[in-house]
């Protein structure tokens, strides 16, 4: 029999109300222990609360769910009590005096992916939705949530299914009346699926950096005014600022919020050679956060006079210099042409003006609206849809390159169809599903 389980469903501390939330076979005794009757179904009723000794725990609200139309599919019940700390702890011990299990991370929705309300993309839905901070990441973990990905999936294991039925025809009944070219009709399908495929991988990177944060990282030579910037945008003293070049020794982050969406913007250590041990493994980690960036804005002293250090730099990536109140000094000139030469963009400030970290944060909005919206939202998501989705896609390839072996053919898009079952765990090994929902806060 499978245990029933309890948790709180909302943040512990003082609040007015709190919820504890039941699933399992013995909610109902468990209900009717507590507050003497079940109400009906999702109807809320006003109880008072009491333990098994008589003691009055609180007068709440009561709800009962019966499987399996409940969250989870099982039966289900929660009480809304006042959020004092001592009558949840009250509630909470009176619960697992009756036997019932203390929840584990995510096992209320793991028990709603395992009764089949919801697949596995779905109930990671959940969970950003849980963790969103920004609007745009509210409405991608609610599409997820919707089934956007799971819909996508089923279109795309229909083809594969078509193209393998084709395939073992061809196999299987080479001397019946099947038509000669049936194998070859299977081509226009995976040729279209492996182009959504193509797509759907350019488009995780996408929703990674939705749920995750855009990354731009700010790059150049030591005292060029990088963590000046850095403050300036963050709106808060987030790096230290000093007259001492290298004071920058180590990768500072600080999350913010452009045009709706996360973005982590980051400030490196000044690149030059050094022997200092410290400030090298410092500019050795710039590099790497850099290179690994989404967006790179090399910051130049526009008045210094030494030539401007240039850091490894990608098309379309920004170049600003500044302190442009200070005059214009050689190593403006030289920023001029490494930046035209890399097709980098130029705009000049004054770090302390607020109008030109105002322009500039317009700037770094439009970089990150071009990178991150589109006409629609994502289907994929996370690291492990792209794998798997990668998986799915040299699949199907090795499945077109196939043309004279249709029995590997088919081999091969049943191994594609297993690694899109893989994202909305229709197959899925236990390891996986541990990873999953260990991520979920508890009551969740």
């Amino acid at each position: 029999m499978t245990d029933t389980i309890f948790a709180p469903a909302t943040a512990a501390g003082r609040a007015a109300v709190a919820v504890v939330r039941l699933s399992g076979p013995m909610s109902g005794a468990a209900v009717r222990a507590l507050a003497g009757a079940t109400p009906k179904p999702r109807q809320a009723a006003v109880r008072t609360l009491r333990d098994a000794g008589g003691q009055g725990i609180d007068q709440a609200l009561v709800l009962w769910f019966e499987g399996p139309a409940s969250y989870t599919g099982e039966d289900c019940a929660e009480f809304h009590v006042h959020g004092g700390p001592a009558v949840v702890a009250s509630l909470l011990e009176a619960l697992a005096a009756l036997g019932l299990r203390l929840a584990e991370p995510g096992e209320f929705t793991r028990r709603a992916f395992e009764n089949g309300k919801l697949d596995l993309a779905q109930a990671e839905g959940v969970a950003d939705l849980i963790e969103a901070e920004t609007d745009a990441q509210r409405r991608q973990a609610l599409d997820q949530l919707g089934g956007a990905l799971g819909h996508a999936q089923a279109r795309w294991r229909d083809r594969l299914i078509e193209a393998l039925a084709m395939f073992e025809a061809a196999v299987d009944f080479p001397d019946e009346e099947v038509p000669a070219d049936v194998a070859a009709r299977a081509r226009p399908a995976l040729a279209e699926l492996a182009g959504d495929l193509e797509q759907a991988l350019v488009d995780v990177k996408r929703g990674e950096r939705v749920r995750e944060g855009f990354r731009i990282a700010l790059v150049g030579a030591p005292n060029a005014g990088k963590s000046t910037i850095l403050n300036a945008l963050a709106r808060r003293e987030a790096a230290i600022v000093t007259a001492t070049p290298g004071t920058t020794r180590d990768v500072i982050e600080a999350p913010m919020r452009l045009a709706g969406y996360k973005v982590l913007v980051a400030d490196t250590a000044g690149l030059r050679d050094t022997h200092d041990e410290i400030e090298a493994e410092g500019v050795r980690r710039a590099r790497r956060w850099a290179e690994e960036a989404d967006l790179r804005v090399w910051i130049v002293d526009g008045a210094g006079e030494a030539p401007a250090t240039v850091p490894a730099l990608h098309p379309h990536d920004l170049c600003v210099i500044n302190k442009a109140d200070l005059g214009q000094g050689a190593e403006t000139g030289h920023a001029l042409v490494e930046a035209r030469a890399l097709n980098v963009e130029v705009h000049r400030v004054s770090a302390w003006k607020p109008a030109d970290i105002a322009a500039l944060e317009q700037v770094l909005e439009a970089r990150v609206v071009e990178a991150l919206a589109g006409a629609e939202l994502p289907t994929a998501t996370r690291l492990r849809h792209r794998e798997l989705l990668g998986e799915a896609l040299e699949r199907v390839r090795r499945a077109l390159d196939l043309d004279d072996d249709l029995e590997l053919a088919a081999e091969d898009v049943r191994l594609a169809s297993r690694a899109l079952d893989r994202i909305t765990g229709r197959i899925d090994p236990e390891e996986v599903l541990g990873r999953v929902f260990s991520s979920f806060c508890i009551g969740k």
